[in-house]
């Protein structure tokens, strides 16, 4: 067998081995959500809306993640075994996105039971003493009987629509806006906005 050259072949081979762990907890953790929420579903008004948007990182997504997460954002050719995909906490997430905002803490508290043994990360409001952005969690999936961590975020339509925007400029950036994005001033905009879902 061929021996894979370097860290970023060595992830994706990873990432391929690990796609049916990430469908079976991706499945495992819509389901529950949608479980949860079916209450809160049922009472809303004709205006409001909760949707579930739930999805698996892409694979150059994930490798570029972890490499953003090392020293100097390179890895290590010397310690290939060093680095793992499995280390991300968002392989897959689901994020709730909420209209009417009001209704956020309503859905907040209906996942609660889901989300009792998971690791609460909130996105911090732009103010001190603002409320949360969103609510955002890490952990396992119990039902779907896995190692890996999911990430779970309740956030209002309208901030998770920028956020959607605003990934896409940062992360997927056509040729004519790689010299917008990597302007100082976008840069220092961005680093005051937190992005869970890539």
């Amino acid at each position: 067998m061929t021996e894979l050259r370097t860290v970023e072949d060595r992830l994706r081979a990873e990432y391929f081995a690990l796609i049916p762990d990430m469908q079976r907890t991706l499945v495992a953790l819509e389901a529950d959500v949608r479980h949860s929420l079916l209450p809160v579903m049922i009472s809303l008004n004709r205006y409001e809306q909760v949707r579930i948007v739930a999805r698996l990182k892409e694979c150059e997504s994930a490798v570029d993640s972890l490499r953003r997460r090392q020293e100097g954002r390179v890895f290590d050719p010397e310690k290939p075994e060093a680095y793992s995909l499995s280390s991300l906490r968002d392989l897959v997430a689901v994020r709730v996105l909420v209209f009417s905002s009001y209704r956020r803490e309503e859905v907040h508290t209906a996942l609660l039971p889901v989300l009792s043994e998971w690791t609460s990360d909130p996105v911090a409001g732009i103010e001190p003493g603002d409320a949360p952005l969103a609510r955002k969690y890490y952990g396992r999936c119990s039902s779907a009987h896995t190692v890996l961590t999911a990430e779970l975020q309740v956030v209002s339509s309208l901030v998770g629509s920028y956020w959607d925007v605003e990934h896409s400029a940062l992360y997927k950036t056509s040729p004519n806006l790689q010299g917008v994005m990597r302007s100082a001033k976008h840069e220092s905009a961005a680093a005051h906005s937190s992005i869970g879902i890539k």
